[in-house]
């Protein structure tokens, strides 16, 4: 499957109330299927099918963001695994799952596409805070080092 920049969902601006951060080569946006509490995707905001195309300095850049990512998701939900996922099958765009996990969700250890499950969707007062939190915390870290 190929896409180009016109045909591609993820190089669409993302939904405003599901932007986390806009972190450089990258932004961050909520899932809205909360089913995975936290899970969040990290997706260039340039039109790429693999990580490899870029050069090495921006992906070094890049995984830097999606490890900033996981360690504000893992500060916030306490999960006992964190999944850093990037597949493109579906959509050839770089980007990446990351997606708390626990030992006690419906799918647990299965991988997070293992079955189908009804998606959960936050009211916007809930939508609005988790977003919010989690960009408390990808502020705080950053300015952390």
């Amino acid at each position: 499957m190929s896409t180009t920049p016109s045909s591609c969902p993820l190089c669409a601006p993302p939904r405003p109330d599901l932007l986390v951060a806009d972190l450089g080569l990258v932004t961050v946006r909520l899932n809205e299927d909360q089913f995975f509490p936290g899970y969040c995707f990290v997706v260039l905001k340039q039109h790429a099918a693999e990580p490899y195309h870029l050069t090495i300095t921006d992906r070094t850049e890049v995984m830097e963001k999606v490890y900033l990512v996981a360690r504000a998701l893992e500060a916030l939900f306490t999960p006992d695994k964190m999944n850093l996922e990037s597949l493109g099958n579906m959509v050839p765009h770089v980007h990446w799952h990351v997606v708390p996990r626990h030992r006690t969700d419906a799918l647990w250890p299965r991988p997070i596409w293992s079955e189908p499950h009804e998606p959960v969707k936050l009211d916007a007062a809930s939508l609005e805070r988790r977003v919010g939190d989690i960009r408390n915390e990808i502020v705080r870290l950053a300015a952390s080092g």
